[in-house]
């Protein structure tokens, strides 16, 4: 601890051969305007110079912790159980702090007891290798701050950089904290928690630069893919409390679009019907329901709710001001789904 204050953040960090960039990282960390905390530094198994690197700070704050057994999951967990702040921070030990990061979500969880999680808007980089999907997908991430908005967008995407949040120690503990499994660890604890009733929210500003690297778990683990992806959403979204007592439609009748539809399928939830806009689809029968084209929605008696499992750039955007004209309220009469 630091001058016999309190414990105010734990920060718990994997580390894993990441000599590379260790020091850019642990720089970061000890720049920040709140410096009363402790680095939960978890070596899983590393076989460089990270565990030497580390120790040549010679600063008690950082405290190494080997993990039981080889994995993010087990090393998570092990070193939530040594954190002796409830605000912990994650970190990973290729990313970089922004100076002010570790104050601005203390003082949020501080101030609102009702906050389980905290993140903050993320930066990819090096910018140069950066991939189109990706910069979709932060420019997405980064605009989805509130309560609400994660309440009506979970189910298209990760919703948080894993580096970037704040959270309470024991209300994780108490929600399971992470689990293994053929699954991206930590969106299933984002999935978790929400149907858990936490609340979880974004600071409306970049206060970590993530790396981009091809090393990276997401791009070298099964569990990562697209399909677990889609499996994970599809076990969560059959649960979701809107959804039940509702007739479902899906939009999107295309091959594709069905292909990832029936992960919820398999999950029991059927639909009364398709929508799609391609008038060659239109009266194509699929699961035993029609398909329709968007005017169908207006003329329905009681609304349905519409799955809208459309992804590709524009028109997700094209679907949402339809059924919006149409009346059809986000988040309670229908959802993106990825």
């Amino acid at each position: 601890m630091t001058s016999g204050r309190a414990l105010k953040v734990s920060i718990l960090m994997p580390v894993f051969n990441a000599q590379a960039t260790l020091r850019e990282c642990l720089d970061s960390i000890f720049q920040q305007s709140l410096q009363n905390f402790e680095i939960i530094a978890v070596d899983d198994f590393s076989s460089d110079d990270s565990v030497s690197l580390m120790q040549s700070y010679d600063d008690p704050r950082i405290r190494i912790i080997k993990n039981k057994n080889k994995g993010i999951v087990p090393a998570l967990n092990t070193g939530l159980l040594h954190c002796r702040s409830d605000y912990v921070a994650r970190m990973d030990a290729d990313d970089v702090m922004h100076p002010q990061r570790l104050q601005k979500q203390y003082e949020v969880l501080q101030q609102d007891d009702g906050i389980t999680l905290c993140a903050t808007q993320a930066k990819k980089f090096p910018e140069e290798i950066i991939r189109a999907g990706y910069i979709e997908y932060m420019r997405w991430q980064n605009a989805c701050l509130s309560m609400q908005d994660i309440k009506n967008q979970i189910y298209i995407e990760s919703p948080f950089a894993h580096p970037s949040v704040m959270f309470r120690k024991q209300r994780i503990i108490a929600a399971g904290a992470y689990r293994d499994g053929e699954f991206a660890e930590d969106y299933e604890l984002w999935l978790r928690l929400f149907h858990d009733e936490h609340k979880m929210m974004k600071l409306d500003e970049v206060l970590l630069d993530w790396r981009e690297s091809d090393g990276r778990l997401s791009r070298t683990s099964s569990r990562y893919s697209d399909v677990a992806f889609e499996k994970l959403r599809a076990y969560y979204l059959a649960k979701d409390a809107r959804l039940q007592g509702r007739e479902i439609v899906f939009w999107g009748a295309g091959r594709k679009t069905r292909q990832r539809a029936q992960h919820l399928i398999d999950n029991g939830i059927t639909p009364s019907a398709w929508i799609d806009i391609d008038a060659n689809k239109i009266g194509n029968v699929y699961q035993q329901a029609k398909t329709h084209a968007p005017e169908w929605l207006c003329q329905c008696n009681t609304k349905p709710f519409v799955l809208n499992y459309v992804r590709n750039h524009g028109a997700r955007e094209y679907c949402r001001a339809h059924l919006d004209a149409a009346g059809y309220v986000m988040g309670e009469d229908y959802l993106d789904v990825a």
